[in-house]
């Protein structure tokens, strides 16, 4: 029997309840393993035994991954830990559902080009049952064989191109605004900026050269503008997550547009050659159409 499996974001707020109602960590855990999550169960584990919380829930991967970023560095930085969960939990669903978004509206001009792509194949049984030997023809006739070398050729085509095109639009990995909610945690805690950048670079995946840059700049805004900069960075974060919401449906409405490249210049084609070309070669090879005859020449 699968063991049952819940949501980690909800986890992590009934976590933040029992830990703000008083209850230590280890024993929130517990109450919380008694679902059978797998990965909370093994959270409870380690938080009975003094071990390390963030690598076991490191080790989970998916959305565990994520809040296990944020568990540590709260833990290492000194943050209050249930308002800290309860505040990034948010954010977190919040990025999740972005990404949700991303992949729905790629998903539904991605399912027509792959349910196109079989329409070349769809065709040799479509002249089958118009009464063509297509099978005969596209194996026997040399002229068939050309037709179903290129067919399948184009087919293949069409599904590496579909297939790079979907690549191309699907969402990051990353969780946008992530870093940003990291370094808003560390610095509400009291952390100093290279404590809280050596902590983040040992907790959380890297940003990337571009991340790093505008960390580094809003916080030069805000040591110039002389105010705190976690809600900077917390605003960075939202930023983040509305632009990434944005790209990925711009980049949905662009591959709805490109799909239609590998429709016209493969698939289409390749019907041609598998369900079209036999049927005419099977005509011109028969006598239903016979071919125009030469009239005599005048004495």
């Amino acid at each position: 029997m699968t063991a049952p499996r819940t949501d980690p974001y909800a986890v992590v707020v009934r976590l933040a309840v029992l830990l703000g109602g008083g209850a230590a960590p280890a024993l929130a855990w517990q109450h919380l393993a008694a679902g059978g999550d797998p990965a909370v169960l093994a959270a409870a584990r380690a938080a009975e035994g003094g071990d390390d919380v963030g690598v076991v829930l490191t080790a989970a991967g998916g959305a565990w991954a994520d809040i296990a970023a944020v568990y540590s560095v709260a833990v290492e930085t000194g943050a209050p830990l249930a308002e800290t969960l309860r505040s990034v939990a948010g954010a977190l669903r919040d990025a999740a559902e972005v990404t949700s978004d991303v992949r729905v509206a790629v998903a539904e001009p991605l399912a027509t080009a792959r349910l196109l792509g079989w329409l070349p194949v769809a065709g040799v049984p479509l002249g089958m049952l118009l009464g063509a030997d297509t099978v005969g023809t596209l194996l026997a006739d040399p002229i068939g064989r050309g037709c179903l070398a290129g067919g399948v050729a184009l087919v293949f085509a069409a599904r590496v191109w579909t297939r790079r095109l979907a690549r191309s639009a699907r969402p990051s990995a990353s969780v946008p605004g992530l870093e940003a909610e990291l370094w808003a945690v560390a610095l509400s805690a009291g952390a100093s900026p290279e404590r809280a950048r050596t902590v983040i670079a040992r907790r959380a995946r890297s940003p990337g050269e571009s991340g790093t840059r505008a960390i580094d700049e809003t916080l030069d805004l805000a040591l110039r503008a002389g105010i705190p900069a976690a809600e900077l960075l917390r605003a960075d974060a939202w930023a983040s997550r509305h632009r990434a919401r944005t790209d990925g449906r711009e980049a949905a409405a662009r591959l709805s547009t490109r799909l239609l490249l590998p429709l016209g210049i493969c698939t289409l084609p390749a019907f041609l050659l598998l369900a079209v070309a036999p049927i005419v070669l099977g005509l011109l090879r028969s006598d239903v159409v016979p071919l125009p005859r030469r009239r005599p020449e005048p004495l």
